[in-house]
């Protein structure tokens, strides 16, 4: 509570002097947290401005302008903002539900990937900016996980995870790949002896990796894989985005997940 006393007073400092800019957005929210008796801190991904912190006044009735549960995991929105260039907490002033979810809320599976990728994009996407190719890639991503039947999605973390690792700069290079050769978690090239580091996969995981990479959300349910399979190939992507992104945490929320996805 009081890192979020300390952003208040830091954004009603620079309100004082910054400019009002309103700016209508779509975004995807990421986390958020009670704040007092009537607000939220709600972190979104927006399409205009990149990761946002938003400071959001509840009303007490269900008439008010902008409704709690709108904030839910992943949620896709179309939200009005007050921006000031140096705010800690941008003022959220309109919030209603862009695409309205399916699936997701009711499916124990696919609301486990969600919860899932909304910690890991917390962390992942922390400092953002703009990056219009890199929101559509999300987005378009939720709406395939929300639409999809009931079966077939078991690999979708697997594929969403590595693939955005090419909007962020660090999508692995696999033009080298032979077999029996290693991978390079430090310079994501494949390379046929060990690296003179520790952060390397050994052959036997730099095929899965390879593996992992040739999927996407159309061919993914051809791959059968076991559930020790898929929990290694997470511990790899994670291991992966570890290295490249700065303090990336271990993940609260991969342990249902872990077990949710058999094979």
């Amino acid at each position: 509570m009081q890192v979020f006393d300390d952003f208040l007073d830091l954004s009603c400092f620079f309100a004082i002097f910054a400019p009002i800019m309103e700016v209508k957005t779509e975004a995807i929210v990421l986390r958020a947290f009670k704040y007092g008796e009537n607000k939220k801190i709600v972190e979104m991904f927006t399409r205009a401005q990149g990761k946002v912190a938003f400071i959001v006044t509840l009303p007490k009735s269900n008439r008010g302008k902008i409704k709690k549960q709108v904030f839910q995991p992943l949620a896709l929105l179309a939200v009005t903002a007050d921006l000031r260039p140096r705010a800690s907490l941008q003022k959220l002033s309109g919030a209603v539900i862009d695409v309205p979810f399916v699936s997701i809320p009711t499916n124990p599976y696919k609301l486990s990937i969600s919860l899932f990728l909304t910690e890991f994009l917390s962390y992942a996407l922390r400092g953002e900016q703009a990056n219009v190719p890199l929101f559509d890639y999300v987005a378009d991503s939720i709406r395939w996980l929300d639409t999809c039947g009931d079966a077939g999605f078991a690999n979708f973390h697997l594929v969403f995870v590595m693939r955005l690792s090419r909007f962020v700069g660090f999508y692995p290079n696999l033009d080298d790949f032979q077999e029996g050769c290693f991978f390079d978690l430090r310079t994501a090239c494949f390379c046929s002896s060990v690296p003179l580091h520790s952060d390397y996969l050994s052959a036997e995981d730099a095929a899965r990796l390879r593996l992992m990479m040739r999927m996407n959300y159309q061919t993914m349910h051809l791959f059968r894989m076991s559930r020790f399979d898929r929990n290694r190939l997470l511990d790899i992507a994670l291991r992966y985005y570890a290295l490249h992104v700065p303090d990336f945490p271990e993940l609260k929320s991969i342990g249902v997940l872990r077990e949710l996805m058999e094979g």
